[in-house]
C-alpha cells in the first residue's frame, strides 16, 4: 500500500512534510523490495546543500548498489543514524524507522510539484 499523505519521485523517494519545515525522505516499499535485503547505506551529512536531482548517498544490497537522489533541493538538517548499525530498517518499515534523511526545502513550494500517490501508484504499475 502507497501512503497518500506523502509524496513521491519516479526515483523511489518519499517525502514527509509539506515544505514548511524540514521534510523526511526515504524509499518506498516498491525499492525497497527491489533492492531485496539492505546490508549498507551511505547518508550526506548534516549541512550537506543539494539539489534536486542530486546523488546524495548509496543503499548497498545482497544484489546491488543503488544510488539515493535529492527529491529536492535543500540542506541535509538530520541523517538516519539508526541506519549505520541497522540497515535492514529500510526493509522492515520503509515509511517509519527506515527514513533516510531530513531536508530543509529551499523552496516549500517544491514539495507539492513532487508525485501524489496516484501519480506513483501509476508510475510503478506501468
Amino acid at each position: 500500500m502507497i501512503p497518500e499523505d506523502l509524496r513521491y519521485t519516479a526515483e523511489h523517494e518519499w517525502v514527509s512534510g509539506d515544505g514548511t519545515g524540514p521534510v523526511r525522505v526515504g524509499i518506498t516499499h516498491f525499492a525497497q523490495d527491489a533492492l531485496g535485503d539492505i546490508v549498507f547505506v551511505q547518508l550526506p551529512e548534516e549541512g550537506t546543500t543539494v539539489q534536486a536531482g542530486d546523488n546524495m548517498g548509496e543503499i548497498e544490497s545482497t544484489k546491488s548498489v543503488s544510488e539515493i537522489y535529492a527529491p529536492l533541493a535543500g540542506t541535509v538538517v538530520a541523517r538516519n543514524a539508526t541506519l549505520a548499525d541497522e540497515p535492514e530498517l529500510i526493509n522492515a518499515e520503509p515509511y517509519a524507522a527506515g527514513w533516510l534523511v531530513e531536508i530543509a526545502p529551499t523552496d516549500p513550494a517544491d514539495v507539492a510539484g513532487l508525485l501524489t500517490a496516484e501519480a506513483y501508484q501509476a508510475l510503478t504499475e506501468g
